[in-house]
């Protein structure tokens, strides 16, 4: 079925298993720059679910520039030799990506980055300091360094990190390089660090151990184009420094095309990565949001790539190689492409995670694999059948117990049915499609069009019951920055909420509309989206001081400001809030200002706070039931909320089940 996936390639001297990949991204489980048991269970779990390749998260190989690993020394040899001892019975190959930043980010001591020029970084946001030739020097030894590192703790190779507008990405930049030595301004002279960079890399190691290359373009070609790029292979080939590429799209200047969101079509970068490669003569390993193997055939067959990267399928579910091999592509738990836990995890909380795979970079205490059969199974009742309920009662019947869920729906999915349609939405459906099929096969007994009350509940003599039962579906019209403040609303005027929107999408909601955005979420985006796509003018007002701050962090919201200018009359005031609304019309005003601006709105869509349903548990206690609340119904929130606690539950039930930890903050 996947014959082209599955089969073998080989990279220099060294053969691949099959051509899947695990391209670098940042996990955060390092410790003090050195390798963790977590860190090694997390690879682990993946190795021993088929991948060919994993590539580690960038180390970094200078003291100005480290981010989790840190390649700086010997003591960082240990680590790899305990992490290739564990991988090696796999089958998996193992490589290492060295890195440097250049300007993106501060040295760790708050010092300037280094960078080739004075150029700041949109993320750093201060004037660098150029590399003498002295540190020049200096850091290419250091490269070199840390390839025999790699090399000698047991691992298969490296992979230097000259994409994404880091350091050496920089020096490639006729507009980041500014340099007028030997490093700066011809075509041969931004190549040198570089080429002088592998070289040492190629010094460093034995003949047979496998050497790459990451490149990637700019978000503005005249910064660095994609020609250039390929350019740059192309040289790098011809001189024996690589052995393969793996290419990639975009820099710090457009981030969203480094990692595409729910809104992104699968393999789009493929268009603007492979071309440069076309009959490269190396193997090419490229990227693009890729979720199946089905997806990955294609490629490999059309002839675009050698290899493909599979990084977020991997995350939410780490056997997705051995169980479409094995011809269970419906088993894999799909990836949404949401970002949220993953890159919004690491930015916020510090450590990968995922919104569909709550067991995601806690895999020594929270692997499935970990799962054993009770001794002796509870009747679990589970109440509410959205994603934490279906959650919960996957993993409850997973360790055996005897698993009743009760939906008051005549169908499973909760929100999400809601939501499968509304624009770039429609992958959060797919996690709960996968839900629903599990708790069926798993023998759960699923009782839907049943509404339960702590009558109903009690009658049913469960040993444990959990909650998730969801938000209410009407909330306070009232916005969070102005708690005291009652919106004026007149006779006429048209309020309602995003609920409402997509849950009646023929009723005529006029020419133009307000959304109002108290959350900064994707809800607010589907809804101007909605209505955008219906041709009505859209103000999206929100009291945040920028446009959708609880997904920035996700990449998503540069592609979805795209989207909406380019689909119509679309306006936005951000830090501001909705002080009247009348029939056709409504008054905005700055949060901390009094300057009121009339604009038209024949209807007002309200995005907020929805407030949890805590009477049912309430009900439940004053009889003596102590029930297990989790997801929206404690408070609404998010996905991975609502999909962590519904595991967590049915992982701590009293079954002699491996204990979870307590409940962490969820980004």
């Amino acid at each position: 079925m996947y014959e082209r996936a599955l089969s073998p390639i080989r990279i220099g001297g060294l053969e691949i298993r099959n051509r899947i990949a695990r391209t670098a991204h940042a996990t955060m489980m390092a410790r003090d720059g050195k390798i963790t048991d977590e860190l090694i269970a997390y690879h682990l779990a993946r190795a021993q679910g088929g991948v060919g390749l994993t590539i580690l998260e960038a180390a970094g190989v200078h003291p100005s520039a480290v981010l989790s690993l840190a390649n700086l020394d010997d003591t960082i040899i240990d680590g790899y030799r305990r992490l290739a001892t564990a991988i090696a019975p796999t089958g998996m190959r193992l490589f290492q990506q060295l890195w440097h930043g250049g300007h993106i980010y501060m040295q760790p001591d708050g010092s300037p980055p280094l960078a080739p020029s004075t150029v700041p970084s949109p993320i750093a946001g201060v004037a660098p300091r150029p590399f003498t030739l002295r540190q020049i020097d200096e850091l290419v030894a250091a490269y070199g360094a840390a390839a025999r590192r790699v090399e000698k703790g047991g691992l298969d190779g490296v992979e230097v990190h000259a994409g994404h507008g880091y350091l050496l990405a920089q020096f490639l930049s006729p507009v980041l390089n500014r340099r007028e030595d030997d490093y700066g301004g011809s075509f041969d002279n931004r190549m040198r660090l570089l080429r002088r960079v592998l070289a040492a890399v190629r010094d460093a190691v034995s003949p047979g151990f496998a050497v790459g290359v990451r490149l990637s373009d700019s978000a503005d070609p005249r910064i660095l184009a994609m020609d250039d790029v390929g350019e740059v292979a192309r040289r790098l080939r011809d001189e024996g420094l690589i052995d393969y590429v793996n290419m990639s799209y975009g820099d710090y200047y457009a981030p969203h095309r480094q990692v595409g969101g729910m809104d992104a079509p699968t393999g789009f970068q493929i268009p603007h990565t492979a071309p440069p490669v076309a009959d490269f003569g190396l193997p090419r390993l490229l990227n693009g949001r890729f979720r199946t193997l089905e997806e990955v055939e294609q490629v490999l067959r059309a002839g675009e790539a050698d290899l493909i990267s599979m990084v977020r399928a991997h995350i939410a579910d780490p056997d997705i190689v051995a169980k479409s091999a094995a011809g269970h592509p419906d088993r894999v738990r799909p990836c949404i492409a949401c970002n949220q836990g993953c890159i919004g995890r690491v930015a916020t909380f510090g450590r990968l995670g995922c919104v569909v795979n709550t067991a995601a970079g806690d895999e020594t205490t929270l692997a499935e694999r970990l799962i054993r059969p009770v001794a002796s199974p509870l009747r679990v009742l589970i109440v509410g059948g959205g994603p934490g309920g279906m959650e919960a009662a996957r993993i409850a019947a997973l360790a055996g117990h005897r698993v009743m869920l009760a939906e008051a729906m005549p169908s499973l999915g909760g929100l999400t049915n809601l939501y499968r349609t509304a624009p770039r939405m429609g992958t959060i459906a797919d996690i709960a499609g996968w839900l629903e099929e599990e708790v069926y096969r798993l023998g759960v007994d699923v009782r839907l069009s049943t509404y339960m009350s702590a009558d109903d509940i009690a009658a049913e003599g469960a040993d444990s019951v959990i909650l998730a039962v969801g938000a209410a579906f009407e909330a306070p019209f009232r916005q969070i920055q102005f708690p005291a403040e009652e919106i004026a609303v007149a006779p006429g005027a048209r309020v309602i909420g995003s609920v409402e929107l997509f849950e009646d999408r023929r009723a005529d909601r006029g020419h133009s509309a307000l959304i109002l955005d108290d959350v900064g979420h994707y809800e607010a985006i589907a809804c101007a989206e909605e209505l955008l796509e219906r041709g009505l003018a859209v103000t999206f007002v929100t009291r945040h001081k920028m446009f959708a701050p609880q997904i920035d962090i996700t990449l998503r919201t540069q592609s979805a400001l795209e989207r909406l200018h380019a689909k119509g009359d679309f306006t936005l005031r951000v830090g501001s809030r909705l002080v009247a609304a009348r029939p056709g019309e409504a008054d905005i005003a700055p949060n901390f200002g009094t300057k009121v601006e009339t604009v038209a709105a024949d209807s007002i869509v309200w995005v907020g706070i929805r407030p949890g349903q805590t009477e049912l548990a309430a009900e439940l206690e004053a009889r003596g039931i102590e029930p297990v609340c989790v997801g929206d119904m404690l408070a609404a929130r998010n996905l991975q909320c609502a999909i962590r606690e519904g595991h967590l539950a049915a992982r701590s039930l009293p079954s002699g089940a491996v204990a979870a930890r307590p409940i962490r903050a969820i980004a």
